[in-house]
């Protein structure tokens, strides 16, 4: 199962990555669960690497990033693994790695001034309470957000460019990467 974050979204998706014994990553496989061609499921998933069905056998698994970055390996004591559910392994320590690997992504981000931190998370407490209370006035406010951020957006967006800032530096400010910040900009740019 991916672990993911809302605010990093697919630019550090995590998982407990399969290692084999020389220390090397697998290739990702596909597992087909034979429903039509949507069927499968491509992973690097550690528990997708038991040795069967001519896939290699896993010798241990550690916290891998969408990103890049890779955490500790742990040994896979496969004696311990119950057959019928290899998933059931207790990977808690990788995905604690992955959380810190978020927080060191998150200190290296570009800080929010604390009053807007304080405003925004203000309006998303008065969003969901309207929401219970008066559905269609917390749609009027949303969509009075939605006219207002594209323009805010594209003159951010504006501004980053003018500074002619590198993608890698952009991207570490907003914590994606660089290809992602790249995207994200543009969008902001195109969007009239």
């Amino acid at each position: 199962m991916a672990w993911t974050s809302e605010e990093f979204g697919s630019s550090h998706e995590g998982i407990a990555g399969a290692v084999l014994a020389d220390g090397s990553e697998p290739k990702a496989v596909l597992l087909d669960f034979g429903s039509g061609a949507d069927g499968g499921l491509e992973t690097s998933e550690w528990w997708a690497y038991d040795g069967r069905l001519r896939r290699p056998r896993a010798a241990g698994y550690r916290a891998a990033c969408a990103c890049g970055w890779r955490g500790e390996t742990r040994p896979i004591d496969w004696e311990r693994v119950p057959e019928d559910r290899p998933y059931d392994l207790d990977t808690g320590p990788a995905h604690g790695d992955w959380v810190e690997h978020l927080r060191a992504v998150e200190r290296r981000t570009v800080p929010l001034p604390d009053e807007l931190t304080d405003l925004i998370e203000r309006l998303e407490h008065h969003l969901v309470t309207l929401v219970d209370q008066a559905p269609v006035a917390a749609l009027r406010a949303v969509t009075a957000l939605e006219r207002l951020l594209p323009g805010i957006g594209r003159e951010a967006a504006q501004a980053v460019r003018d500074d002619e800032l590198s993608w890698d530096s952009v991207g570490t400010a907003l914590g994606i990467g660089p290809e992602r910040a790249r995207s994200l900009l543009t969008r902001y740019l195109l969007h009239r």
